[in-house]
């Protein structure tokens, strides 16, 4: 029997011991958990470093921006007219040649040959002319003897002319002055009429062809300036507006213009694709900022503004500072504590004497937690937040956007830093960066 309760207490006991066990594991876990859940949930987080701009009103050059193609004034693919064998290649590529110069030579012999023969035909044609008006002067010769020796002389020359016209048609000239590019035929090649042989192209002066929307058309005029660039956003060359299209393309909307540039270094070549923008009339007081300090998203264009934190509720009184504390209550201590026979004016000297220990004391500590404070006040800046503030973004121009609506004269305006940011969350600026400049520049000027 004893046996039986003994076991029964030792399984009783086990299973309590088990309990407890198995209730602190699940008690700390869960205590643990929720600690981490509690820390977590007041943890603040690190303040994010970005660099800010002030909006401001400035002024803003408006332009209407395309992409153009690169044309020379002048420019042509050279063909022969005629059939023939290539004698002589006279140019070398990217040469700069003058007008009416001989690019290329085809065999020629037949028709020198050809042409010396009829001129010796219209010499003696010319002879008989005029031995003919001399017999006829005379009274020897016929009319009809004089008007064919006329019209055979006229012939013969006629045909001078055209075999002369045939023989030149074996030389290539340049129609004009320039540069001319590869040569696309070789020596003894056998050339067929519109084989193209090479191309000139006058490269001192260039012409840009681009198109731009029907709603634009109002804003440009013939003379307007025109800047071009290759990409990048530098436009180092200008021109100026010098055709547009009278028709609007019903197919695509678009109104084609026509510009040329001045192109003494060579830089720009035909064909090459540039971007065009027509400047417009200078506008004052505009509100723009940096492209980089706006981000789009599904629910529209938004910035982040930097506005100092809400301070904190303050208290509704003022407490009594610490020092003073103990001067009072030193005080009744020392009434409550005097010995019962001793005398009313002895019993408050020992408390008159503590409690002006204690005045002394607590001015020193007054003085030096003033001092504290105010440095710590001097050097301590206000904490800083986000807003986020959804804008309109109007025209944009050389990295910076004009913001239409949403944006105040003042505001500071996160330009470089703002991923992950949200609002509300606590910012630090840092200005050392500016996004609206190449990394390049900003070393130089450090």
């Amino acid at each position: 029997m004893f046996k039986r309760i003994l076991r029964i207490f030792l399984i009783v006991l086990v299973l309590a011991v088990l309990i407890v066990v198995v209730g602190g594991i699940v008690g700390f876990n869960f205590l643990r958990d929720n600690g981490i859940k509690q820390y977590f949930a007041s943890m603040k987080p690190p303040a994010a470093t970005v660099s800010t701009t002030i909006a401001k009103p400035s002024s803003w050059m408006p332009g209407v921006e395309a992409i153009g193609t690169v044309k020379a004034v002048r420019g042509v693919d050279l063909t022969v007219e005629t059939t023939g064998i290539v004698k002589d290649i006279l140019f070398h590529a990217n040469q700069k040649v003058a007008a009416n110069a001989i690019l290329l030579q085809l065999d020629d012999a037949v028709e020198r040959a050809d042409l010396d023969a009829q001129k010796a035909q219209a010499a003696l044609d010319q002879t008989s002319l005029a031995r003919a008006i001399e017999l006829t002067k005379r009274g020897v010769g016929s009319d009809s003897t004089l008007d064919t020796a006329r019209a055979a002389a006229s012939a013969s020359a006629s045909q001078v002319t055209k075999l002369q016209a045939v023989l030149e048609q074996k030389q290539l000239t340049a129609p004009f002055g320039g540069t001319v590019g590869i040569p696309k035929i070789d020596i003894g090649q056998y050339l067929a009429p519109g084989t193209a042989v090479v191309t000139l192209q006058d490269l001192d002066t260039m012409r840009v062809d681009f198109s731009v929307p029907e709603q634009q058309l109002p804003l440009l005029k013939i003379g307007q300036t025109v800047r071009l660039g290759l990409g990048g956003g530098d436009m180092p060359f200008a021109g100026a507006v010098r055709g547009i299209d009278p028709k609007i393309d019903a197919t695509s909307r678009l109104v084609n213009i026509r510009a040329e540039v001045a192109n003494p270094d060579g830089k720009l070549t035909p064909g090459q694709f540039v971007q065009v923008r027509v400047e417009l009339p200078e506008e004052q007081n505009v509100l723009t900022l940096p492209q980089t300090a706006l981000t789009t998203s599904l629910y529209g264009d938004y910035i982040f503004v930097v506005q100092p934190a809400k301070p904190a509720d303050a208290p509704a009184a003022q407490t009594a500072k610490p020092e003073e504390k103990p001067a009072t209550p030193a005080a009744d201590k020392s009434a409550d504590t005097k010995p019962a026979d001793a005398k009313p004016a002895d019993a408050m000297k020992p408390a008159a004497d503590a409690a002006k220990p204690a005045a002394d004391a607590a001015k020193p500590a007054d003085k030096a937690a003033a001092d504290a404070a105010k440095p710590a006040a001097e050097g301590e800046k206000p904490a800083l937040v986000l807003s986020q503030v959804f804008v309109k973004p109007g025209r944009r121009n050389e990295g910076m956007v004009e913001i239409i609506e949403g944006l105040k004269a003042g505001d500071e305006v996160v330009t470089a830093g703002q991923n992950r940011l949200f609002n509300g969350m606590s910012v630090a600026v840092d200005n050392t960066i500016d996004p609206t400049k190449s990394a390049n520049k900003q070393a130089d000027q450090q």
